[in-house]
């Protein structure tokens, strides 16, 4: 995979919209993303979860953690938009997989 592939990602919030974005960047994320994730409830914050992937991700292709909480919400939006992980309806909100 080279830094020019695109992959298509949803989005929970605009059905039926889709873009593309950086095959690299996603795949990575997305790896990171389900690693951190529990199964089960209670499920991880956003702050919890982009803290947490950032100790997963390849310095080569996030310098820094630079970008990492956008990374992570888009793969938050399309995994849940696939059915793969799910919100849970607590304040703040909270996500794990299915």
């Amino acid at each position: 995979m080279n830094s020019e592939e695109k992959v298509e990602v949803e989005n929970i919030n605009t059905p039926g919209r889709t873009s593309n974005v950086n095959a690299l960047k996603y795949h990575e994320m997305k790896s990171s993303f389900l690693k951190v994730l529990p199964r089960k409830s209670p499920g991880l914050t956003q702050k919890e979860i982009q803290l947490e992937v950032r100790k997963y991700l390849s310095e080569s292709i996030f310098p820094h953690g630079k970008t990492a909480g956008w990374w992570a919400k888009t793969v938050q939006l399309d995994l849940e938009a696939k059915g793969i992980v799910v919100r849970e309806n607590t304040t703040p909100l909270r996500w794990h997989k299915l």
